[in-house]
């Protein structure tokens, strides 16, 4: 038996592809409880797909929805469906990881008729210099203005509101210096944001211009619920940033920063955590839970 060897100019035209993926709602913005959504951040009326809508929605989503880890320390999974996030952060009064947050975000942004696109994020801030995996998701929202960066996820250091995709872009945020730069350490088409403290520039992340898609972020999310290097396993993180002021709580230390760069910082007893989850993080937790964090953290802690 003969094999006939064909070179590619002997070869018609293939034709051009055909979709690879025949379900293209990637978002789920359908599923989503919008009524409900609005009413959580305090937004209403008439919300069109334009740069000020996604203004609003962004600052609302941040000033109302906090970061998290709780469902971590209590145990939990962490489903990103829309039907599950509806249920923990529209209606159960708490927040989320960037996972959590951003998916919420673009089921938000779909629904109101906005063209959304997912990546993935190298956390740079606390590193040691050694690459990490890209473990962070963040959104790129595309206008007649151009595209822009979409981040609720983050906590302090992330935008507070959208920022443009340009390269050198720097602007102040509610007092809080932000740069986007393109940059080449890994590889062509990256992008590094960096955030200013008070002191000076500290690197936030660094992604590419890759798309993602929420079973993506499944994977991601279940390295971060289950590898023993997880940065969301073994402690409480708890962040709210906003115009001005910063919170982050990690265990029982609670970290208040500037813009300015002054910090302020304090130990929390454990049986009070409960009420500063409530009252500064608008954190609702339920006798129960409270009890398991308190024991969580007292393990956490050496307590």
């Amino acid at each position: 038996m003969t094999h006939e060897t064909l070179t590619p100019d002997a070869l018609a035209p293939a034709p051009r592809p055909s979709l690879l993926t025949t379900d293209r709602d990637f978002w789920h913005g359908r599923e989503l409880d919008l009524e409900a959504y609005l009413a959580r951040v305090g937004l209403s009326g008439d919300l069109p797909p334009t740069l000020d809508t996604l203004r609003a929605v962004h600052r609302a989503h941040l000033a109302a929805i906090p970061f998290e880890n709780l469902q971590l320390v209590l145990g939990r999974p962490v489903p990103l469906d829309v039907p599950a996030l509806v249920d923990k952060m529209v209606r159960g009064a708490r927040g989320g990881y960037c996972y959590e947050q951003n998916l919420l975000l673009a089921a938000v942004l779909d629904r109101l008729g906005f063209s959304v696109t997912g990546f993935a994020a190298r956390v740079l801030s606390e590193g040691s210099g050694s690459p990490r995996p890209a473990t962070h998701a963040l959104l790129r929202v595309d206008l007649e203005e151009g595209p822009w960066l979409a981040d609720v996820g983050f906590g302090g250091g992330g935008p507070l509101e959208p920022v443009p995709f340009a390269d050198g872009h720097q602007e102040v945020q509610g007092g809080w210096g932000l740069r986007l730069d393109r940059v080449s350490e890994v590889g062509d088409g990256e992008w590094l944001l960096r955030s200013f403290d008070g002191r000076g520039w500290q690197p936030t992340y660094s992604f590419a211009a890759v798309a993602m898609v929420r079973q993506d972020y499944a994977v991601f999310n279940h390295h971060l619920m289950t590898h023993p290097r997880s940065p969301f396993l073994g402690r409480l993180m708890v962040q709210r940033v906003g115009p001005g002021t910063h919170y982050r709580l990690v265990d029982t230390t609670l970290v208040t920063a500037t813009p300015d760069g002054t910090r302020t910082e304090r130990e929390v007893p454990v049986e009070e955590i409960g009420q500063v989850l409530s009252e500064l993080f608008g954190i609702g937790l339920d006798q129960d839970e409270r009890a398991v964090v308190e024991k969580r953290l007292r393990e956490f802690t050496g307590m």
